[in-house]
C-alpha cells in the first residue's frame, strides 16, 4: 500500500482518452464513457472511474484497491457537493422567516 500523498486523483481530460483506452485494454474491459476521474501512481494512470456509470477500470499489474476506493470516495464527494445549495441560497433560506415577519409587521403598521 502507498501513502495517501502518493496518489493523484484528477478529472480526466480529452488528452487522457488514450490512457483510458489503455487501462481498459489491460483490464480487459470496455473503455469508460463520459466524464471520469483518473487515479495516478507515480504520474502514470493506474485506475479510472466513470462518473456516469460508476464503473472502475484499473491496471491489474498495480496495487489499485486503495486507489479505487479513493476514486469512489472522491466521486461521492463531488455528488454531495453538487447537491449542496450555494452559500447565498442558504442565507436566503435562513433569512426567509425574518423577511416574512418584517413584511407582516409593515402590513400591520400600515
Amino acid at each position: 500500500m502507498y501513502p495517501a500523498n502518493h496518489y493523484v486523483i484528477r478529472p480526466a481530460t480529452p488528452e487522457d482518452e488514450r490512457a483510458l483506452h489503455q487501462l481498459a485494454e489491460l483490464a480487459r474491459q470496455r473503455p469508460l464513457s463520459g466524464p471520469a476521474l483518473i487515479g495516478e501512481i507515480d504520474d502514470t494512470p493506474a485506475a479510472a472511474l466513470s462518473l456516469t456509470e460508476g464503473r472502475i477500470t484499473a491496471d491489474p499489474f498495480q496495487p489499485t484497491a486503495v486507489l479505487s476506493q479513493l476514486l469512489r470516495m472522491r466521486a461521492s464527494a463531488l455528488v454531495a457537493y453538487s447537491r449542496t445549495p450555494s452559500l447565498a441560497e442558504r442565507i436566503r433560506a435562513a433569512m426567509a422567516p425574518f423577511r416574512a415577519r418584517a413584511a407582516r409587521a409593515e402590513q400591520d403598521a400600515a
